[in-house]
């Protein structure tokens, strides 16, 4: 669970929050890490020749070798994604074998826009999947965050609490099948019911 905004009391460190608690209330461990504890310089090819990954990068790459799946909510910055979290995804793409490779991924945002910080996720997606990532479709964004947490911290909306919890549960059942299954790891598809009839028309080509 990783939260891209250094800022104490973020919205975005909030929605990881709540996504955490989400999870763990299906029986599953969660490891929160804000961005600021996984810290890198501006990437520079010489100093990566110089001295390998710096350790932000290295702890990062770590955690991700480590889980089954991962979760990031991050801000939006001008339309796309923070400049640090592109720039820690730059030094681990550095690695082989990829961490992020055949990583089940979620990627959530909260902002006081009416967006709720979407454009940055699509910014986003495009970088983690070039590198293997397997981003789950159904991203959330929560807009006008800055009013939408209720005091017991969850959404204050019951129908968008609901698409939230609905959301994060039907990904750690993928991410789950991801593990258990092998098959679900390797062939991705947006939508599985199409995958069915697909295969059934390549074996009547075959025939």
């Amino acid at each position: 669970m990783l939260c891209a905004s250094r800022r104490a009391g973020s919205l975005n460190g909030h929605l990881a929050e709540l996504a955490a608690r989400t999870i763990e209330a299906t029986g599953l461990k969660t490891r929160q890490v804000n961005i600021k504890e996984v810290d890198t310089p501006s990437y520079d090819d010489d100093s990566e020749h110089a001295g390998g990954l710096p350790p932000g990068a290295e702890e990062f790459a770590e955690l991700l070798r480590a889980a089954n799946a991962l979760v990031i909510a991050s801000p939006e910055y001008n339309a796309s994604m923070p400049g640090m979290l592109k720039n820690l995804i730059d030094w681990v793409s550095r690695l082989r074998p990829q961490p992020f490779n055949e990583l089940q991924t979620l990627l959530m945002s909260a902002s006081p826009s009416m967006s709720g910080g979407n454009r940055g996720l699509w910014a986003l997606r495009v970088p983690l999947e070039h590198l293997g990532a397997r981003v789950y479709p159904d991203m959330f964004s929560l807009a006008q965050a800055h009013t939408a947490f209720g005091a017991d911290g969850r959404i204050a909306d019951a129908t968008l609490q609901a698409r939230f919890e609905g959301n994060v549960q039907n990904f750690v059942q993928l991410a789950e099948a991801a593990v258990h299954y092998p098959c679900a790891k390797k062939a991705w598809v947006e939508f599985l019911g199409e995958r069915a009839e697909f295969e059934g028309a390549e074996e009547q080509l075959d025939r």
